[in-house]
């Protein structure tokens, strides 16, 4: 990483309920548009002594002007915390799953098959509809 780039942690609390510490990330990088969300891992990792598999880092914003960015750190005590709260989308985006294809005219037609049935067959007739569109 370039000397330039200062990264800076603040606001951080520690979370028993999800496993997890997380604080907000300052990173301070005048001269360089913005810094790799995989060097930023490694950086924030080696800080606080965990393995940069378990750090997620999401929400980056830079500063109008440049040279400063400000984001969110969440480090998981355990890869199985990190897969069991993590949301599915970050997930995907750290490369741990892959994504469902799953075609617009599929998710529309579960959708609106879904709106045709109510009262408590609706979460059955959901998952049939899901499970076709899977299928198709």
């Amino acid at each position: 990483m370039s000397d330039s780039v200062v990264v800076k942690t603040r606001k951080f609390m520690r979370n028993p309920l999800l496993s997890r510490r997380q604080m907000i990330v300052d990173i301070i990088h005048p001269g360089r548009a913005n810094v790799a969300r995989s060097e930023l891992q490694e950086v924030v990792g080696g800080m606080h002594k965990t393995d940069s598999k378990l750090v997620v880092l999401f929400g980056f914003r830079t500063k109008f002007g440049g040279g400063k960015s400000t984001g969110f750190c969440v480090i998981y005590d355990n890869m199985d915390a990190l897969m069991k709260f993590e949301p599915k989308h970050r997930i995907i985006r750290l490369g741990y799953q892959d994504a469902k294809e799953k075609s617009r005219k599929a998710i529309k037609e579960a959708k609106n098959k879904g709106k045709k049935i109510r009262g408590t067959g609706a979460s059955i007739a959901k998952h049939k509809a899901n499970r076709a569109a899977q299928n198709d």
